[in-house]
């Protein structure tokens, strides 16, 4: 050790080590050092702010349980019969508290209701619903949600079914309201067309999204997110608006719409898939764990650059968050357990499949399994796979049939290739399927029919047995939406079945967009003259004639 000491020295005391500054932590130990030199040894004796520290007299002194009352100057004289010195200053500063850690926001539980609507009875369809649908409410499941999602409803069904989903709501839930199809907008108030909308509709043949964020918020739930997947044109209309009180200033709400006010929602297809622009860029940020608005904000950066509808298409989105809550939020049950008990029963009852069962085909000795897959809430499909050889059968082929017969809204060009891609990615491969659609329309048990064609081996006639499997009111058949109304069977059409899917071919008149050409989500709302009609060929989007 160096100790500077010149030749001069006669014992004096000479400090070479002097006290260091220090900021410290509450509650902690801390020690400072002087040491000195000198003939006699020198004596040590400490202080704080100028005030002497009794019984610190060593080189080293030891601070406990750092505290406001321990903060200060600190210095050591150091002395012996020659002569006193006194060390270099050192601060001791209290170190500011650590940051509490930002409360980790967490929901009671997380639910879904997703709609859209393609098959317009009096208006245009569309093609994208189906998968936005679909694509959406997977990506939501993979965050937690139990999610509800439903295609092709009248206003009876949409209107039941969002009554039963604000009976998932509660305190401390996060609910997600999603609709792609037709709409407009009507005295700064949005409207979802149903499917069996008249032409012209009016208000009180659509569902009021702003009646519906009313209902929610009644609900208390702790995040309502509304997405609007639709056209927002101005439509100019007589008779009453729809009855909405103000709702009270919860902080929690959050509208998504695909499209700024007066102007329209493009759909798209793309590789043979169609779907809304909006909804294709809310998939592709949706899993991303940041705070909700920020997530549309870079939907709507993403759906800017998109030259397919630039200048014709821009999100909006208003929000009243005062907390950064996020989808990817965690689920915290503890201390709702009734809450989320009934909760989950609600929520089954629109989901639950019915279970894999085996059919016996006792005068041939074939085994049929049948399964079952959820594509929607409200739409089934059934599959058919020949699980044993027979001795006494060969060539055998099955139909599946339901009774009472079911819609199939998958039925135009382009739409069962779609559906056809859906059920080879659900890791199937039977020999038969049967696609039921619009189970909210179901008014009792409903019944698969199995029919079986075989050769027999030894006289080669061409044989035909079948069995029949009740399964009951499956998905959201069991909730009723449609109780008080029979089904419309003039909607109906033929079951159709097909042998390893790829033979499915329905007649049905719809227009689609051209591949990479935007089609809009308008519905137009006059009497369709024959010339307006055929000018939907095109794809293009139209000028808005709503205010006529």
């Amino acid at each position: 050790m160096r100790t500077g000491v010149s030749h001069t020295w006669k014992g004096e005391p000479h400090i070479v080590i002097h006290p260091i500054s220090q900021t410290v932590k509450p509650g902690e130990t801390f020690t400072l050092k002087c040491k000195a030199l000198g003939k006699p040894a020198p004596a040590y004796k400490w202080y704080r702010n100028g005030r002497i520290l009794p019984k610190q007299t060593t080189e080293t002194l030891r601070i406990e349980n750092a505290s406001v009352d321990t903060v200060g100057s600190y210095l050591c004289a150091v002395s012996n019969i020659l002569e006193e010195r006194w060390s270099e200053a050192a601060e001791i500063e209290m170190a500011p508290p650590d940051p509490k850690p930002e409360p980790t926001l967490m929901a009671t539980d997380k639910v879904a209701l997703l709609i859209g609507n393609l098959n317009y009875n009096n208006h245009p369809g569309l093609m994208a619903p189906t998968m936005d649908v679909h694509e959406l409410a997977n990506l939501l499941q993979q965050l937690g949600f139990r999610v509800v999602s439903l295609l092709d409803l009248t206003l009876q069904e949409m209107q039941t079914a969002i009554d039963k989903f604000l009976q998932l709501l509660d305190r401390g839930v996060y609910a997600v309201f999603y609709y792609a199809g037709h709409g407009y907008e009507h005295s700064g108030r949005n409207y979802l067309v149903a499917i069996d909308a008249p032409r012209p509709y009016r208000t009180e043949n659509c569902v009021c999204v702003q009646k519906v964020m009313h209902n929610m918020q009644n609900k208390k739930a702790q995040l309502n997110i509304i997405l609007l997947d639709t056209c927002r044109k101005w439509y100019k209309q007589k008779g009453p608006l729809s009855d909405i009180k103000p709702s009270a200033p919860l902080g929690n709400t959050v509208y998504g719409y695909a499209t700024s006010e007066d102007a329209e929602a493009f759909e798209v297809q793309d590789g043979g898939k169609s779907s809304g622009i909006f909804t294709k860029y809310l998939n592709k940020h949706v899993l991303k764990p940041e705070r909700v608005t920020h997530v549309l904000e870079q939907v709507s950066v993403d759906l800017g650059k998109d030259p397919l509808v630039r200048g014709r298409q821009v999100v909006e989105i208003r929000h009243t968050l005062t907390e950064p809550r996020a989808l990817t939020d965690p689920v915290r049950t503890s201390g709702h357990t009734m809450e989320l008990c009934r909760r989950d029963a609600c929520w089954k009852q629109a989901n639950v499949l019915p279970c894999r069962r085996s059919l016996d085909f006792q005068y041939c000795g074939v085994k049929v399994e049948l399964s079952f897959s959820a594509l929607f809430s409200n739409v089934l499909v059934v599959f058919a796979s020949l699980k044993n050889s027979s001795t006494m059968a060969q060539d055998c082929s099955l139909i599946l049939e339901s009774e009472p017969q079911m819609q199939d809204i998958f039925s135009g060009s382009g739409r069962s290739e779609e559906m056809d891609s859906l059920l080879v990615n659900s890791g199937e491969t039977p020999d038969c399927t049967l696609r039921l659609c619009c189970l909210q329309r179901l008014q009792g048990p409903l019944v698969i029919k199995v029919t079986l064609h075989y050769t027999h081996t030894q006289t080669k006639e061409r044989l035909t047995e079948s069995r029949e499997l009740d399964i009951g009111r499956p998905l959201i058949a069991s909730c009723k939406l449609n109780q008080m109304k029979p089904v419309d069977r003039r909607q109906e059409s033929r079951v159709h079945t097909v042998d390893h899917m790829s033979n499915i071919r329905y007649s049905h008149h719809q227009n689609h967009p051209r591949p990479g050409r935007p089609c809009t989500r308008k519905a137009e709302n006059r009497l369709q003259s024959s010339a307006k009609s055929s000018s939907m060929s095109s794809n293009e989007p139209e000028e808005n004639d709503e205010n006529e």
